[in-house]
């Protein structure tokens, strides 16, 4: 199906209901669809043509539902982006693109402005407010348009009904880019819409309609999983801007929230938020955790205090992104991210692809409707990414004799320390267990003696006492000693991205150099 038919299937199957809710403002699906329409025509007033990229980039608003939806049915290609990027990066991707137009918001002109500098054309700008003063930059050369001044000259007549395919494009994502140049994912129609459909064969036959939390970036793959799952199920979505646990607390009480996404950074501010106790949660029944590992602890506290569960999944933007995930009808196995969505195929497979034996521990090769054709203009990317027909995901994994999926670690994440093979999860998740911790990341450091040492980079809590030694200590009680950190360093904070995920390669380059204590 065409993730341009969704809105209007839905507004057949449930008639008009309350969609979108952000601030004190609501949205029906029928005034999501309506604006997708001014969206749609404007881009065609602009000469954007069927095929052509619009990058979309601000914070969480509902802007950018209409936006996506605007631009799906004008039969352009979407191009989300996080508004937490640097204008460099901003500035790559848009020539990468050769975006044609960017929508965003006010405050973010003056970096969208700076990231087209050096480009041969330079795209419209959109704002979707009215731009303050000190917001706008005079540029001959750019164009910026207002939205609602646009939409007031916009005659829905000449909206164009493009003749679209789904194997067509529908979005480009383009990856963090922490290890080289970001890559553009072609995603399709039928691969987000197949990635939705394979996670709502979950859910239970009974299931009510309901209201989620929208806390994640929308200007990334999961906007468009909240946006095709909130159509394809008739549920409706509380849209924050930014992530505060105590906001999250009072739209829970409020609108009785069953379920909701999360990244664990996300799960960490609500179990350590002292203000939880003053909100009624009981609603609360599940939170997925994606992006990166839950640790096991954190889930143990979660469950404890809020008396509700925390479902791992994993996924990655190629796959659109859904690949495994714990079920409700299943019982969790500690560690693992549960077993493969319906659709999806997976293989642990050795260096040369071959399939290895059950525990084995190999790199994570996956097949499905979902899986992307490849990286947008790099072919060379994509024939590395493929091994006979089967996406190689980059990450170390097993299974059981279940068919429970266990997430190792990244492929370039592994240390070799002396030979040995060591994969930081394993210290992280013994480490995160430790009282005194709050959060954790493990590198390897290039050592001409061992070829790597062990970096453990930890986050204290900050009303429990602990020294570095007490921490080695306890992991040499409880591990090998070639696995035991060189050194425990003590930070303020973790690097992430805008979804929550710990920059490894960051603290890498941070710590390059870093001489060891003898």
């Amino acid at each position: 199906m065409l993730l341009t038919q969704l809105l209007e299937e839905n507004i057949k199957s449930f008639g008009e209901y309350s969609l979108l809710y952000y601030g004190d403002k609501s949205y029906t699906n029928i005034e999501t669809r309506d604006i997708a329409k001014k969206v749609s025509t404007m881009i065609s007033d602009l000469g954007i043509d069927v095929g052509d990229r619009v990058l979309v980039c601000m914070p969480n608003c509902p802007e950018v539902i209409f936006s996506y939806q605007g631009i799906l049915r004008s039969g352009a290609i979407v191009v989300p982006v996080m508004y937490l990027l640097h204008e460099k990066e901003i500035n790559f991707i848009l020539e990468n693109s050769e975006a044609k137009a960017v929508i965003t918001s006010s405050p973010l002109l003056r970096k969208i402005v700076k990231a087209t500098d050096g480009l041969k054309e330079k795209p419209k700008v959109i704002c979707v407010d009215t731009p303050k003063e000190e917001d706008l930059v005079r540029n001959n050369d750019l164009e910026i348009i207002e939205w609602e001044e646009a939409f007031s000259k916009i005659d829905l007549k000449k909206e164009r009904s493009p003749a679209l395919k789904e194997d067509d494009m529908a979005v480009i994502l383009y990856t963090s880019g922490t290890t080289g140049k970001p890559k553009g994912v072609i995603l399709t129609h039928k691969n987000l819409y197949s990635n939705t459909a394979n996670g709502l064969a979950l859910r239970d036959e009974d299931e009510e309609r309901g209201t989620t939390l929208g806390v994640l970036p929308l200007a990334h793959i999961y906007g468009f999983g909240v946006m095709n799952g909130l159509l394809m199920q008739g549920n409706s979505v509380v849209i924050f801007s930014k992530f505060d646990a105590e906001e999250v607390f009072k739209a829970i009480e409020k609108f009785k929230i069953k379920s909701f996404a999360g990244v664990p950074a996300m799960v960490y501010a609500m179990v350590y938020n002292p203000n939880a106790d003053q909100y009624d949660l009981s609603s609360l029944e599940t939170v997925g955790s994606g992006s990166a590992a839950l640790p096991v602890s954190l889930r143990k506290k979660f469950i404890e205090k809020f008396n509700a569960e925390v479902r791992d999944a994993y996924g990655l933007s190629e796959a659109s992104p859904g690949v495994a995930s714990q079920r409700n009808d299943m019982p969790i196995k500690e560690g693992s991210v549960g077993i493969p969505m319906p659709g999806v195929k997976i293989k642990i497979a050795d260096e040369n692809g071959e399939e290895l034996p059950v525990g084995e521990i190999g790199e994570l090769l996956i097949q499905g409707d979902n899986v992307t054709q490849g990286y947008f203009r790099n072919e060379e990317a994509t024939k590395e990414a493929f091994k006979d027909g089967w996406l190689c995901t980059g990450d170390m994994a097993r299974v059981d004799e279940d068919g429970y999926l266990f997430i190792v670690d990244r492929k370039k994440d592994l240390i070799i320390r002396g030979g040995f093979n060591i994969y930081p999860r394993d210290l992280e998740e013994l480490l995160a267990k430790h009282e005194a911790v709050l959060e954790v990341a493990v590198i390897g450091i290039p050592s001409e003696r061992m070829g790597e040492e062990i970096l453990a980079c930890v986050v204290k809590k900050e009303d429990v006492e602990v020294t570095e030694q007490e921490l080695l200590e306890y992991c040499q009680v409880h591990v090998a000693k070639y696995k035991t950190p060189r050194q425990i360093l003590f930070i303020d904070e973790l690097p992430r991205n805008g979804v929550g995920k710990i920059l490894k390669m960051h603290l890498k380059d941070m710590y390059q150099d870093h001489q060891f204590q003898n």
